[in-house]
């Protein structure tokens, strides 16, 4: 009974003091310290008024003439005290916020969020006072404190409070403050108890805060491994989604295509395109272009593939030299075309509205949902890749020609034209990676580029033409770089994975999973 009397006591407070001219005009006008300080007084004692006032401060919808501050809304001026509409003067000035004064009214804000009636709201207020604690804000959170009913609120706005004491300059305030905020689990914590272990002179308020930030780190250390696992997985379903279309052109065809990369490239620009287009002619259906996308990347990448196998590359295979060679200045020719097309500069691709954002499972873990989006598509292509080669009568005809081409042409099956399939489906598969890399990253001429060397990684390191071991490659590869980045930096990270490569397959050159059977022997 106490507390809800203390609660309502809180509530008529803040709603019997509303916003007057005075304290508007207070925080439009004067130096910077004055109107922090009456931006301070308004927002421990606001209300509705106060939050619409300051939302139009933040807005830059605020004008200021003759002593009085008006508000604009939809080219109509206001009283933010009365709701008064009035006439806008010719001489009215705008209000002017600088640095500081801006990030004080998104302070305020935040802090006029505690009590609204969404719980995400208030925990997100909660949060961002927490990350930049006031001692101005200490009766606004001391109200929200007593108003609150969600246990996950109530605990943010106690650190948040925490925090606040943690700056008071009596040293048990200090203590308790660090005590508290040692079962918080927010990484913004850990920055604040650093920031007052240098600044603290008391030797027990010192031990407290050590105390309290060993817990701090224990309890985000595994956010920050499940972190490190996704990124390395991450990284890896993209090297599978690049390295399938090359498990294809080399591993079952043999074929060394150094314009694989451009394939890919030419998948994100068909992506582009597709985007394009939406906007201009489908703006409503903006959000469902990647859809269309993914088959127009393909077919381009796939048809491409075809025009190369079938006009250069046919006449070169079991020459594996004279291969390389030609790929690599098809490579060049593909990117001085993109250049020619589309300019030497990256264009950007925007993600629909369903794949942006993130998913938060932990305080310092977000897992992007552009991300966990194509790890999906990743595993969608291989499974639909494993179906084609092994159920279809394509996917026969393709392991037959690998194994045996001469026995698979005297059962009447035609070779070359099982050679463009196969090499416009590896092309093709290429341009799924070039349309899903176009949601993580800048697409350009040197997109392909920057993967074609860690895609033949994939390949050999799993085995030629085994679809398990570039599952287990890529992902293996993936991970083991993100740990290794964590402990060595980027460029040792690569370093110590292409040595372990090379180590590896001097040890053993077939890969992770030897070819069986004839193809084997051949």
């Amino acid at each position: 009974m106490t507390r809800w009397l203390l609660v309502l006591c809180l509530l008529w407070v803040g709603t019997a003091q509303a916003l007057t001219r005075e304290e508007a005009l207070g925080i439009a006008a004067g130096d910077n310290d004055a109107r922090v300080e009456a931006l301070a007084k308004a927002v421990a004692q606001g209300d509705e008024k106060t939050a619409a006032y300051l939302q139009a401060l933040a807005d830059d919808a605020v004008k200021i003439v003759g002593g009085r501050v008006l508000v604009l809304q939809g080219g109509q001026a206001t009283d933010p005290v009365t709701g008064e509409k009035v006439d806008l003067p010719a001489d009215a000035e705008d209000v002017m916020l600088n640095n500081r004064l801006r990030g004080e009214v998104d302070a305020a804000l935040a802090a006029l969020k505690l009590f609204s009636p969404e719980v995400k709201i208030r925990a997100q207020a909660a949060l961002s006072l927490l990350k930049e604690p006031d001692a101005s804000r200490r009766p606004v959170l001391d109200k929200a404190l007593a108003a609150e009913q969600d246990p996950k609120v109530y605990a943010l706005i106690k650190q948040a409070r925490a925090a606040v004491l943690l700056q008071s300059e009596v040293p048990n305030d200090r203590l308790l403050a660090a005590r508290e905020l040692a079962g918080s689990a927010q990484p913004e914590v850990l920055l604040l108890l650093n920031q007052q272990l240098t600044a603290e002179t008391d030797p027990a308020v010192q031990s407290v805060i050590k105390a309290s930030l060993r817990e701090v780190q224990d309890g985000l250390r595994w956010g920050e491994r499940l972190g490190q696992l996704f990124t390395g997985a991450s990284l890896g379903s993209i090297l599978l989604l690049v390295a399938l279309g090359l498990a294809i052109t080399y591993g079952l065809m043999g074929v060394i295509n150094m314009a694989h990369g451009e394939l890919m490239m030419i998948g994100a620009y068909a992506t582009y395109v597709v985007q394009v287009a939406f906007r201009q002619y489908l703006p409503g259906a903006f959000d469902y272009y990647l859809l269309a996308a993914m088959p127009v990347a393909f077919l381009t990448s796939a048809l491409v593939g075809a025009a190369l196998e079938r006009s250069i590359l046919k006449h070169l295979y079991g020459r594996p030299l004279e291969t390389l060679l030609a790929t690599w200045g098809i490579s060049l020719v593909l990117m001085q075309g993109v250049r020619s097309l589309f300019g030497a500069q990256n264009v950007g691709v925007e993600n629909p509205a369903w794949m942006s954002g993130s998913l938060q499972l932990l305080p310092n873990l977000q897992l992007p949902w552009n991300r966990l989006i194509i790890i999906a598509f990743a595993a969608a292509v291989l499974v639909g890749m494993a179906l084609l080669i092994g159920k279809t009568r394509l996917g026969l005809f393709v392991r037959g020609v690998t194994q045996n081409r001469p026995m698979a042409s005297c059962m009447g099956v035609n070779t070359a034209r099982i050679d463009t399939y196969a090499f416009a489906l590896g092309s093709g598969i290429a341009g799924l990676a070039g349309c899903a890399l176009s949601q993580v990253g800048n697409v350009g001429p040197d997109l392909g580029q920057s993967y074609i060397v860690d895609s033949f990684m994939v390949v050999v390191l799993g085995g030629v033409g085994q679809l398990a071991g570039t599952v287990y490659a890529a992902l293996g590869l993936g991970l083991v770089n993100k740990l290794l980045e964590g402990w060595t930096g980027a460029v040792l990270a690569k370093i110590c994975v292409l040595v372990f490569i090379i180590v590896f397959i001097q040890k053993r050159p077939q890969g992770i999973f030897a070819m069986k059977g004839r193809s084997a022997e051949a």
